[in-house]
């Protein structure tokens, strides 16, 4: 457990090997128990005490800052924490800080969370990569963020935490073509559905990809699927395929501890 941690044994908690030292975990539903985001269900307050215990479980005092996420590339560089309300967060899908005591967060339910962090320089960042976000730049943009407060990317390590696999994400050909022919790899024939072709696509490897691409050495991906176990996280894309009208998330958090 991290320094300044506090031991909460109700959470379930996906932990890096790569970040080890460094306040982080990728929170699950712990059975269904917990759901992390404004937008789901459940009362507000619920879920913003949840998120509060979940902050404090990894740093003690942390403060949770969470973006309004849109899906988006935007980054911003967090020097004061906002309140942690449904309504009013600046839109963002990545947050950069070097500031202790505040504990980034970001929510995902099939969408990929990435935490990363550069121990020597003191800087870290969480984003939120759908495929939106992947073929808009929110890898890069975060990682320009974060070398702007003094990180270098030879520096980084970054965890690429539970996300829905492969073999779960069938996609159609207007969502393939948004990629170039440099992603050709993380997509494999699916057989065809309606007559149109189809494909499974490796969102966390094409992640970690740019990642790679963008000179960091130390990328982890936590194999966990969200779509496939329902005890232990949410999914947008199980949940519609049920016919449900809403979904949880998980969170995902990093901080530096004061």
């Amino acid at each position: 457990m991290a320094e300044g941690a506090v031991s909460e044994p109700a959470f379930d908690i996906e932990r890096a090997d790569i970040l080890a030292g460094v306040p982080h975990g990728f929170f699950g539903s712990a059975g269904g128990a917990h759901q992390f985001g404004y937008g789901g269900p459940g009362a507000l307050d619920d879920v913003r005490q949840l998120r509060r215990a979940a902050a404090a479980s990894i740093c003690r005092g942390a403060v949770p800052v969470a973006p309004a996420q849109v899906h988006s590339a935007n980054v911003i560089t967090l020097g004061e924490a906002w309140p942690d309300a449904p309504q009013g967060r600046p839109e963002a899908d990545a947050l950069v800080t070097a500031r202790k005591g505040l504990a980034l967060a970001i929510v995902s339910a099939d969408c990929a969370p990435v935490l990363l962090a550069d121990r020597q320089a003191g800087v870290v960042a969480a984003a939120h990569a759908g495929w939106r976000g992947t073929v808009g730049g929110i890898i890069a943009n975060t990682l320009d963020a974060m070398c702007a407060l003094g990180a270098r990317p030879e520096h980084i390590a970054a965890a690429i935490g539970p996300a829905i696999a492969q073999r779960n994400y069938e996609v159609d050909a207007a969502m393939r073509d948004q990629f170039s022919s440099a992603d050709d790899a993380h997509f494999v024939s699916a057989p065809l559905r309606d007559g149109e072709a189809r494909w499974l696509f490796d969102l966390p490897g094409a992640i970690a990809a740019r990642l790679e691409r963008c000179g960091v050495p130390d990328v982890e991906v936590i194999a966990q699927d969200t779509f496939s176990q329902s005890a232990r996280y949410h999914s947008y894309r199980r949940k519609m395929s049920a016919g449900a009208d809403e979904y949880g998330r998980q969170i995902s958090m990093i901080a530096l501890c004061p």
